[in-house]
Protein backbone atom coordinates (compact mmCIF):
# COMPACT_ATOMS: atom_id res chain seq x y z
CA UNK A 1 0.00 0.00 0.00
CA UNK A 2 1.33 3.43 -0.86
CA UNK A 3 2.01 5.87 1.91
CA UNK A 4 -0.90 8.27 2.20
CA UNK A 5 1.51 11.15 2.83
CA UNK A 6 4.25 12.51 0.59
CA UNK A 7 5.88 14.19 3.59
CA UNK A 8 5.63 14.25 7.38
CA UNK A 9 6.53 17.43 9.25
CA UNK A 10 7.12 17.18 13.00
CA UNK A 11 6.78 20.88 13.74
CA UNK A 12 8.39 20.95 17.23
CA UNK A 13 11.67 19.71 15.69
CA UNK A 14 12.14 23.01 13.81
CA UNK A 15 13.25 26.35 15.24
CA UNK A 16 10.41 28.91 15.35
CA UNK A 17 11.68 31.02 12.44
CA UNK A 18 11.71 27.97 10.12
CA UNK A 19 8.43 26.25 11.00
CA UNK A 20 6.06 27.97 8.57
CA UNK A 21 8.74 28.23 5.87
CA UNK A 22 9.28 24.45 5.90
CA UNK A 23 5.54 23.76 5.95
CA UNK A 24 4.73 26.06 3.02
CA UNK A 25 7.73 24.96 0.95
CA UNK A 26 6.67 21.34 1.44
CA UNK A 27 3.07 22.16 0.48
CA UNK A 28 4.27 23.96 -2.68
CA UNK A 29 6.03 20.76 -3.82
CA UNK A 30 2.87 18.65 -3.52
CA UNK A 31 1.04 17.68 -6.68
CA UNK A 32 -2.75 18.00 -6.71
CA UNK A 33 -4.22 15.17 -4.68
CA UNK A 34 -1.08 14.66 -2.59
CA UNK A 35 -0.98 15.32 1.14
CA UNK A 36 1.43 16.08 3.93
CA UNK A 37 1.08 15.07 7.57
CA UNK A 38 1.61 17.83 10.10
CA UNK A 39 2.43 16.75 13.65
CA UNK A 40 2.37 19.43 16.34
CA UNK A 41 2.17 19.84 20.10
CA UNK A 42 -0.63 22.43 19.93
CA UNK A 43 -3.59 23.17 17.67
CA UNK A 44 -2.17 24.85 14.54
CA UNK A 45 -5.10 27.22 14.04
CA UNK A 46 -2.93 30.24 13.08
CA UNK A 47 -1.32 28.09 10.39
CA UNK A 48 -4.74 27.24 9.01
CA UNK A 49 -5.62 30.93 8.73
CA UNK A 50 -2.32 31.49 6.92
CA UNK A 51 -3.15 28.66 4.49
CA UNK A 52 -6.59 30.19 3.87
CA UNK A 53 -5.04 33.55 3.00
CA UNK A 54 -2.21 32.14 0.84
CA UNK A 55 -4.05 29.23 -0.84
CA UNK A 56 -7.78 30.03 -0.72
CA UNK A 57 -9.74 26.99 -1.89
CA UNK A 58 -6.51 25.19 -2.77
CA UNK A 59 -6.19 22.78 0.11
CA UNK A 60 -8.06 20.49 2.49
CA UNK A 61 -7.42 20.38 6.24
CA UNK A 62 -8.37 17.25 8.15
CA UNK A 63 -7.63 16.56 11.80
CA UNK A 64 -6.52 12.97 12.35
CA UNK A 65 -5.78 13.58 16.02
CA UNK A 66 -6.96 16.54 18.09
CA UNK A 67 -4.95 16.90 21.28
CA UNK A 68 -4.71 17.74 23.97
CA UNK A 69 -0.96 17.03 23.66
CA UNK A 70 -0.65 15.85 20.08
CA UNK A 71 -2.27 17.22 16.94
CA UNK A 72 -2.02 15.50 13.57
CA UNK A 73 -3.40 17.26 10.51
CA UNK A 74 -3.63 15.96 6.97
CA UNK A 75 -3.13 18.89 4.59
CA UNK A 76 -3.81 18.02 0.95
CA UNK A 77 -3.43 20.07 -2.20
CA UNK A 78 -6.57 20.29 -4.32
Amino acid sequence: MMNEFVATIRVPEYPPHLKHKVIFETFERLKPGEALLLINDHNPIPLRFQFESMHPGGFTWEYLEEGPDLFQVKIAKK
